[in-house]
């Protein structure tokens, strides 16, 4: 058990689901056997959750430290990977952690403005880029529909449609299930 609570910190002395502790052995298990062992040695999560994309597909988003994820990024691909293998059946995303401050946030000095990657905003987009990591978005248009509601579609970069043509609808139901707001993940027509 304790070789769990290195890769996984909670705040407020809280214990891990039986979920973030099958994530956290999964992630000791991949320092121990393979090649990513070195990479993974400093690194741990913060959370863990299942979201259901369709009856039979389910989506397993871990949180990273904001701090760590600049590292995560750079072994993600082999990461998701092998995670996938672990957790047949699941699609991985990894998401870091981020905090919105409201307007109405109290300053320490009068006058400072709230930094501009702590808006509601920036950490939508960010999420949004966290979750396509390995693809980039290329393009974003927004539909306003005639009964009120709006719709982003956003475009990913062709040249990963063998890769990731699958998890598009695991990425939109991420998306809505973090941030309630609807949006379509496509691939830009090539004319």
């Amino acid at each position: 058990m304790s070789f769990l609570n290195k890769k996984i910190y909670k705040g407020n002395d809280e214990d891990p689901t039986p979920l973030e502790e099958s994530v956290a052995r999964a992630f000791v298990e991949l320092e121990v056997d393979k090649d990513l062992s070195a990479d993974l040695r400093d690194l741990y999560i913060t959370a863990a959750k299942n979201i259901e994309v369709s009856e039979t597909k389910v989506a397993l988003l871990i949180f990273v430290p904001y701090r760590l994820h600049k590292r995560f990024k750079k072994i993600q691909s082999r990461l998701i990977r092998e995670l996938e293998k672990k957790f047949s059946g699941k699609h991985v995303c990894f998401v870091a952690q981020r905090t919105i401050l409201s307007k109405q946030y109290k300053r320490q000095k009068k006058g400072a403005l709230r930094p501009r990657s702590r808006t509601l905003t920036a950490v939508h987009n960010a999420v949004m880029e966290d979750i396509v990591y390995p693809t980039q978005i290329v393009g974003k248009r927004t539909r306003y529909l005639a009964d009120g509601k709006d719709l982003l579609t956003v475009y990913l970069d062709p040249k990963d449609i063998k890769e990731i043509d699958y998890k598009l609808k695991t990425f939109s139901k991420v998306y809505k299930r973090l941030t309630n707001k609807n949006v379509v993940f496509a691939f830009p027509i090539e004319a």
